[in-house]
């Protein structure tokens, strides 16, 4: 049984409290947190760096930095988001035409490796070689490059074919995903949860950081029955 792992994405956070931020996610039982990183090329809006994450990383002992990595060249950015301390480094397939070397170079820098899939992206285009080096598939249910979008619906088949491919790994579901989307995800498979605005806006976001673990938890149990 996979794991549950909330990674709330510090996009819907107060960007000028950013550690404070993060230390409140965690303190609210989140696993991860996703670090959205945008260069106004890859995607029309600009976030945040290296830098950034770098003074997260010294304000928030423990973190877990999920960057996701939305980018073009994303060969160019490992060595600064590894200095910075990012934990995994998501890299879009689309932007890339070198995907297991990237991976590799990601590994050689200490970092776990992810891949995204944007929502007009077949699943077909992580090759069982790229899911095999991976340690992460990123699922988008949303278009990449800002918050607040309408959760995708269509885009849930993809995970549950990559699921079908992939048992073991994690999978990575980011876009507009709350307490009333995350069942779909979870029963498609995907183990790893990103919501933003779902957690950071709400009243009780603890209360909805283990609504969301349950969720899944319960999902991966099924799944582990089903493929007893």
């Amino acid at each position: 049984m996979l794991k549950a792992i909330i990674s709330p994405s510090v996009l819907a956070s107060d960007f000028g409290q950013l550690s404070a931020e993060c230390k409140r996610m965690m303190d609210g039982g989140a696993e991860w947190l996703h670090m959205d990183v945008m260069d106004g090329h890859f995607v029309p809006n600009i976030t945040m760096g290296a830098p950034i994450l770098s003074c997260v990383h010294k304000g928030v002992p423990g973190i877990f930095m999920d960057c996701h990595m939305m980018v073009s060249e994303p060969e160019k950015w490992v060595d600064d988001i590894a200095n910075a301390g990012g934990s995994l480094y998501c890299f879009h397939l689309e932007a890339t035409s070198a995907p297991t070397s990237l991976i590799q170079k990601i590994h050689d820098r200490g970092m776990k490796a992810g891949v995204a899939i944007s929502p007009d992206t077949p699943s077909s285009v992580v090759t069982n070689e790229i899911g095999s080096a991976a340690d992460m598939i990123l699922v988008m249910t949303v278009y990449p490059g800002r918050g607040g979008q309408k959760f995708i619906e269509r885009c849930v088949p993809k995970v549950s074919e990559l699921r079908a491919r992939f048992p073991d790994k994690d999978i990575e579901v980011d876009g507009g995903v709350g307490p009333t989307t995350v069942g779909k995800c979870a029963d498609a498979g995907s183990n790893v949860i990103v919501a933003g605005t779902a957690i950071f806006s709400a009243d009780d976001p603890n209360g909805v950081i283990a609504s969301l673990k349950s969720t899944v938890n319960t999902a991966q149990e099924k799944i582990a029955q089903e493929r007893a």
